[in-house]
């Protein structure tokens, strides 16, 4: 008969208590899973109209202390086109600093900021064929924890009307 001590039922549980929490959550700030609108038809006629991509980044704070973000930049880079297009391939729009919320987030908390990126398009004409323009999307994130760059795991699609 094997004969286990409460020594060592208290070491093990000990082992294992260590080992389970060094597989959780890390313990750094991280953004990931960017996101922003499919897409924006751009009304028939329309010239340098205004209108907002929105996004979402989902922000992991590990840390044992709140992190204030303090911009947002949002750059679009034109990825690919369909018909008569602007701009070329490899165009970028630079957004600068965006508007976006929360401005922090808790220790120990999971937070998706909301993202909203100024924009324009030109609509066509109505005897010209629709066209596209697809924008890759990259956010670059100024917080306490550092700077973060990452692109959205999507691309934005403005179509003329």
């Amino acid at each position: 008969m094997i004969s286990i001590g409460v020594r060592q039922v208290a070491i093990a549980i000990g082992v294992v208590v260590v080992a389970a929490c060094s597989f959780g959550s890390p313990s750094t700030f991280t953004v990931g899973n960017a996101a922003v609108d499919a897409s924006y038809t751009c009304p028939l006629g329309a010239s340098n109209v205004h209108y907002d991509v929105h996004g979402t980044i989902d922000a992991h704070n590990g840390t044992s202390k709140a992190v204030t973000i303090s911009t947002v930049d949002a750059t679009m880079t034109l990825a690919a086109v369909k018909g008569g297009w602007l701009q070329k391939v490899g165009d970028k729009y630079d957004a600068g600093s965006v508007t976006f919320t929360p401005d922090s987030v808790g220790a120990g908390s999971d937070a998706k900021l909301s993202v909203t990126i100024p924009s324009a398009c030109t609509g066509r004409s109505a005897n010209e064929p629709v066209a596209s323009g697809d924008y890759a999307v990259t956010f670059t994130i100024n917080s306490s924890a550092g700077t973060f760059k990452l692109d959205s795991k999507d691309r934005h699609r403005i179509l003329t009307g």
